[in-house]
């Protein structure tokens, strides 16, 4: 995960830093569901943006990050989600930011047609949704980026690249690897997106595990950072 500052801050405020981000995850609360990009409110706050593959865990760690076990909605059946969930956070009278959960991508037993209008339905809600600043691409650890991941990237490129939007590659399911093959994976990922944003700010990858409760707490930390500073 890129550095955010060159400072090295002590334990103790690395514990309280840790603590105020998960406690702002925890007030997520649903707002709203829509299928279609124009049935999205309108709104002025910074929105983040959670993407991933059907399969690589992003329910379980948006469940995970705002420790709520039912937040977001995991199918039983991979692919079956087919709306934009929006959350809000922070107090309960005036929220401070939204996480949008959108859905899963690429599982074979979903129909092409409907694959075809939820990958445009992406497309264009990474490309103008105005309020967006940050995405959270979930990666499954274990298989590395896929075309389809690749293909998710570019819509988001632009966007990354001029600095206006932010992306955290979290890859899930780290529980499964050895200590080679994390060092491996983060490496590998680390190379993919080493030419995405000139700002290397901009740009984050950890490894994440819901079942062993790794990498939250620098997740949340950043999040928090991509809406407060």
């Amino acid at each position: 995960m890129a550095e955010q500052n060159n400072s090295n801050p002590a334990p103790d405020a690395i514990v309280d830093e840790a603590r105020r981000a998960l406690g702002w995850a925890h007030t997520a609360r649903f707002r709203t569901t829509a299928s279609q990009l124009d049935q999205l409110p309108q709104t002025e706050l910074p929105e983040i943006a959670f993407v991933g593959r059907s399969n690589a865990g992003k329910s379980t760690a948006i469940n995970t990050l705002t420790q709520q076990k039912r937040l977001a909605f995991a199918s039983k059946t991979p692919g079956r989600t087919q709306h934009i969930n929006l959350f809000d956070l922070g107090p309960k009278m005036v929220p401070n930011a939204i996480f949008a959960d959108l859905p899963g991508y690429g599982y074979a037993a979903v129909a092409r047609g409907a694959k075809l209008r939820w990958q445009k339905v992406m497309a264009d809600y990474l490309d103008v949704r105005r309020s967006l600043v940050g995405v959270v691409l979930m990666v499954d650890s274990r298989l590395g980026f896929t075309d389809l991941d690749h293909q998710l990237m570019s819509f988001v490129a632009p966007r990354v690249g001029n600095g206006s939007v932010k992306l955290l590659v979290l890859l899930t399911k780290s529980d499964k690897l050895n200590r080679a093959e994390s060092n491996a994976a983060l490496e590998s990922a680390q190379a993919v997106l080493g030419e995405l944003a000139t700002d290397e700010a901009d740009v984050g990858v950890a490894l994440f595990s819901a079942l062993k409760k790794s990498g939250i707490d620098d997740a949340a930390k950043v999040l928090y950072s991509w809406v407060h500073g």
